[in-house]
């Protein structure tokens, strides 16, 4: 609990009373390396802040070389099939866990409930929200101005432990490139 604490006093001084009822709604939980823990089509009912491991959004296909990795979620950092979530829809991707993760989680009905009582929970909607508009823009621009070995060099640059803990062919479908091109690009660089 500490550290979503410490991410939130960063942004705002969160009074005892609205911390004590938003964690009383959260809940613990650890997702076994390489799980899914949400399916295509299953409704997202839970934001959840990452305590330790990583997390990959995909799109899944018939044949796994053909999966289609469109993001990654780190220690510190929220995830969420966000648009599921708001909507109540079905999700049209996956959540993985890659790594043990550990991640606490606030359900959709309980979120509601914090936003009507507390005012920590539009905190962390707009901190969730935020994040992953900013994460997703940033990946468009990546894809429309830079060349796929712009794109891995950059990766290198702001994440080096990726290379270490993410298998080379989801580097590759983040990139936009196959495993056979980024091949020839680790190669060049």
């Amino acid at each position: 609990m500490q550290q979503i604490k410490a991410y939130l006093d960063q942004i705002a001084t969160i009074s005892n009373s609205d911390w004590d009822f938003f964690t009383s709604k959260l809940q613990r939980r650890v997702i076994p390396k390489k799980s899914i823990f949400l399916e295509i089509n299953e409704i997202e009912n839970y934001i959840s802040f990452i305590e330790s491991g990583v997390v990959r959004l995909f799109i899944p296909k018939e044949n796994p070389d053909k999966e289609i990795t469109f993001g990654f979620s780190f220690k510190d950092q929220f995830i969420s099939a966000y648009d599921s979530f708001l909507t109540q829809k079905p999700s049209a991707y996956q959540l993985q866990a890659l790594t043990e993760t550990t991640i606490l989680s606030i359900t959709y009905t309980d979120l509601q409930e914090v936003y009507k009582k507390t005012q920590i929970g539009n905190l962390v909607g707009r901190l969730t929200a935020e994040r992953l508009f900013l994460i997703k823009s940033k990946r468009e621009q990546n894809l429309l101005n830079l060349s796929a070995e712009e794109r891995y060099m950059k990766l290198f640059k702001e994440r080096p432990e990726l290379l270490k803990i993410i298998p080379l062919k989801y580097i590759s479908s983040y990139i936009g490139v196959t495993a056979q091109a980024l091949s020839r690009i680790r190669k060049r660089v």
